[in-house]
């Protein structure tokens, strides 16, 4: 296999190989290093390669021999750094891997190293003090999106063909929007997150990956999806696996679509018209669309986001702090992060208490509407990928709120849904003239992620993507 093969082949076409015996996962280890050579310099996207994969092969497995990356966040294997995008945790490791970690080595995938992310997650770029920014392969100007732009950014490179990424208001769906893949949120309690939590970000939190093809993702899917010992949710498993749901012809579907954020702002006009393609698109395949959206109290929402997001951000840098004896200081942090770190320290049980009550609430109001509509559209972004530095986190004039209102701004669509739990999908349906993706996101019933596949693998039959972007 030579390196235009490996760019145009998805996971599941090179595990094949592999377990046909056709390619090594060694070969497969080289060129996923070549590649990396070759654009990382650019892109930086990748800040750890092992040379030796932590994972055997695994005969038959799906994923057998597939070069894979994870995020330097929540999730971590027991033999490398996890520093969460930031100056106060360098150097951090821990002693064992994660459920989640167990469950990717267990489908034959190799990690060969960890990607970028903003500090502590908490942004919507990629663009950490600790690693400098990660640029999109579509445009190096633009932003990756955040907060698993380093993953994305590899894969929409080539570097891999699927990895880890994590969501607490749109961090595998903005990325994916940003740089074209496939990015699949799902139902809140569909893969493991333990063992260090049960309910990361009080329940905004969900782990998975993001892929270039439909059936990546649902194989993945397949594959990890579960509780592990002491997971505080337990779901029930789908019906059928995703790989066989997205075989099935996608029944007509009644979905609701919105173009304008839910605080009632416009979108980009080319994210409009990338809408209204999309839109004709489902129409075309038999659906019905129409305008309407979910009733909620926005400013509630808003407001249970940021105690819940602050919250996290005092806790894991009083931990972090602890662990590494470095002080919550300008020194090892960014400035919107100790300003987070300070905000949350105000907060008592009975704030986080109230924050959750919002929470409960915003879903019992949303619940219903999807009685009524099969699945939403929206744009991911109500904007295109942004320019870099134009979220700049280290921004001292920014105080935790303005911080908040922010990045919620720009990411205006996504947030809503890991407060409901629902499973969300970004698809690479629109570009504009130079080709920049633009994503669309729908979202589905809670535990419904098989609509949600069925329907993204009708619409890439009939509009198919570029797996890689042209570098």
């Amino acid at each position: 296999m030579n390196l235009d093969e490996y760019l145009a082949a998805d996971a599941t076409t090179l595990a094949e190989l592999v377990n046909k015996g056709e390619v090594t996962s060694e070969a497969l280890q080289a060129l996923a290093k070549a590649r990396a050579d070759q654009v990382n310099p650019d892109i930086n996207a990748v800040i750890d390669w092992w040379p030796v994969p932590d994972t055997a092969e695994a005969a038959g497995a799906p994923f057998n021999g597939v070069p894979f990356l994870i995020k330097d966040l929540v999730l971590h294997t027991d033999h490398a750094d996890c520093e969460m995008g930031s100056r106060i945790a360098a150097g951090v490791r821990f002693p064992y891997d994660t459920d989640l970690m167990k469950a990717f080595r267990s489908t034959g995938l190799q990690t060969l190293g960890r990607t970028t992310t903003p500090e502590m997650g908490y942004n919507a770029t990629t663009e950490a003090v600790h690693y400098g920014a990660t640029k999109n392969p579509w445009d190096l100007t633009r932003s990756s999106g955040g907060s698993s732009g380093g993953s994305a950014a590899a894969v929409a490179a080539g570097i891999v063909p699927v990895a880890h990424a994590n969501d607490g208001g749109g961090s595998i769906r903005i990325p994916a929007a940003c740089c074209g893949l496939v990015g699949l949120k799902p139902t809140r309690g569909r893969t493991p997150t333990g063992p260090d939590s049960h309910d990361p970000l009080n329940g905004l939190g969900i782990e998975f990956a993001v892929s270039r093809t439909v059936r990546d993702s649902a194989g993945l899917l397949d594959a990890v999806q579960g509780p592990g010992l002491g997971d505080g949710y337990i779901i029930a498993p789908p019906e059928r696996p995703y790989l066989d749901a997205i075989t099935q012809p996608c029944r007509p579907l009644k979905i609701a679509v919105t173009n304008k954020t839910y605080n009632g702002r416009n979108i980009a006009q080319e994210v409009g018209t990338g809408l209204e393609e999309t839109i004709a698109l489902l129409e075309s395949l038999g659906h019905t669309v129409i305008e309407a959206a979910p009733q909620f109290d926005y400013n509630a929402f808003l407001d249970a986001t940021h105690i819940i997001w602050t919250g996290f951000v005092a806790h894991a840098v009083t931990g972090l702090s602890a662990m590494t004896q470095r002080p919550a200081s300008r020194e090892f942090l960014e400035a919107t992060t100790l300003a987070c770190y300070e905000e949350g320290h105000k907060w008592s049980a009975q704030d986080l208490l109230h924050a959750l009550d919002i929470n409960n609430m915003v879903s019992r109001q949303v619940a219903p509407f999807f009685n009524d509509y099969d699945l939403l559209l929206s744009p991911v972004l109500s904007e295109l990928p942004l320019k870099l530095g134009e979220l700049n986190a280290d921004d001292d004039s920014l105080s935790a709120r303005d911080w908040t209102e922010k990045v919620f701004s720009y990411a205006a669509f996504t947030g809503l849904f890991n407060t409901t739990g629902q499973p969300g999908i970004s698809l690479p349906l629109a570009r504009t003239g130079n080709g920049l993706p633009i994503g669309m996101h729908f979202a589905g019933r809670m535990g419904d992620e098989a609509t949600l596949l069925q329907l993204a693998a009708q619409l890439e039959q009939a509009a198919p993507w570029p797996l890689t972007a042209p570098m």
